[in-house]
């Protein structure tokens, strides 16, 4: 077994797409058939050089993801965008595409939702049974997830309390799902609102989303894990879902890959955007770790449900959320109140050298700090609020517009 990895010698990206038609972007439970078209047979897996092509719990999502950890983010916009192509031309024989952003804006999940019937399927029907995975906050999301390494207790522990103490204001950063049901849902960022309810039978599973602080492997696995274990115990007799990806924190510790999984990032409208975003994120995450702002030890000080309301008000008001929690903004060296979006400018100039380290395209960033997170953007397009359940032609016109900034890996703007 090769020794672990450690902080920022590697990046894992997973990114989730939904299978839609070509014309009327209704999903499409295809993802078996692209899969089968280069696998040659129904797999869960294909893996494409630098790339891999997965299924996930429903069958119109398709996941891509770097084939093991990336030793850098540079050209990983690139490898997603031929992956992409390679896609879009299986899919043109099906007729249908893929769609970017976080959820489908009029899908009927518990009417339309398919789940995977091939490989893993005990583990999808398990969570089916529990937890009821026909609602939008199983059935309609699709996010991109970042994966970094650590090799031992130490950085495990750094790790985690900076990424912990961050990721509340990820949604103002990247929502993209202001739309469901065919209007607007009130939150940019719906996908995290479903998200954060849909364990809720067994409250466990998720916690407060932000992550107890931990200082340990031992720490985590007593403090997270086995309460978890044990409450969902009664409902999954065989142990089925008894695995550390069953914690649904919108942060999980992996420790079967050592590595710590951010889950709070919406899908952008193409892979630039959203590796402009994961940039940021690795550039500040080493900011905190270098204690340039504070000392570790500081954040620890903040309590989960403290930081639990500041990620609520983000994932509500996305880059418009107001931050004005005097001890979260003092980590920072901050007084006073903030605007997200000017906080998020804040941040991007003073870790200016380790953005530019990590050699990605910095151009979404200036969009998104410019016009708002793509939530705002397609509200904009959408002339919301003054039309709050927009009828399906314009939404469908607005949806095709995104879709094709996928395909073309051009950036969204409202007008």
């Amino acid at each position: 077994m090769p020794d672990p990895l450690h902080l920022f010698q590697g990046y894992g990206v997973e990114i989730e797409y939904m299978i839609v038609d070509a014309d009327t972007l209704d999903v499409r439970p295809y993802c078996d058939r692209v899969l089968m078209a280069v696998a040659g047979e129904i797999t869960n897996e294909v893996q494409r050089g630098p790339i891999a092509w997965s299924n996930e719990l429903a069958s119109h999502l398709l996941e891509v993801k770097t084939n093991g950890p990336a030793p850098t983010l540079a050209p990983l916009a690139g490898a997603f965008a031929t992956t992409i192509t390679d896609i879009e031309r299986i899919l043109a024989g099906e007729d249908a595409r893929l769609l970017p952003g976080a959820m489908h804006p009029w899908m009927d999940p518990f009417r339309e939702v398919v789940l995977w019937p091939h490989d893993y399927s005990p583990i999808y029907e398990a969570y089916d049974r529990i937890f009821d995975c026909r609602g939008h906050g199983w059935a309609n999301l699709q996010s991109v997830h970042l994966n970094l390494p650590f090799g031992n207790d130490d950085e495990l522990y750094r790790l985690h309390a900076a990424i912990r103490h961050l990721l509340p204001l990820l949604p103002a950063l990247a929502a993209s799902s202001p739309i469901a049901d065919g209007r607007d849902s009130g939150h940019a960022d719906y996908r995290m609102e479903v998200y954060r309810h849909n364990s809720a039978r067994i409250p466990e599973v998720t916690g407060q989303v932000v992550p107890e602080s931990i200082h340990s492997e031992a720490e985590y696995q007593a403090r997270i894990l086995e309460p978890m274990y044990k409450a969902i115990a009664p409902h999954d007799p065989e142990g089925i879902l008894r695995e550390e990806w069953l914690n649904s924190r919108g942060a999980i510790a992996r420790f079967d890959r050592s590595a710590i999984e951010i889950r709070v990032l919406d899908t952008q409208e193409c892979p630039r955007a959203d590796l402009a975003i994961l940039g940021l994120i690795v550039a500040v995450l080493q900011a905190l770790i270098e204690e340039r702002f504070a000392h570790l030890a500081d954040l620890d000080t903040l309590e989960t449900g403290r930081l639990a309301a500041l990620l609520e008000r983000c994932v509500r008001d996305g880059d418009e959320a107001k931050i004005d929690d005097r001890h979260w903004l003092k980590t920072f060296g901050l007084r006073g109140s903030y605007w997200a979006r000017d906080l998020w400018g804040h941040l991007l100039e003073r870790c200016k050298d380790r953005f530019e380290t990590t050699g990605v395209d910095g151009g979404p960033l200036e969009l998104i700090l410019d016009q708002g997170t793509l939530a705002r953007r397609l509200r904009r397009a959408l002339a919301l609020p003054s039309a709050n359940a927009p009828p399906r032609e314009a939404l469908a016109a607005v949806y095709l517009r995104l879709a094709e900034c996928l395909r073309s890996g051009v950036l969204f703007r409202a007008d």
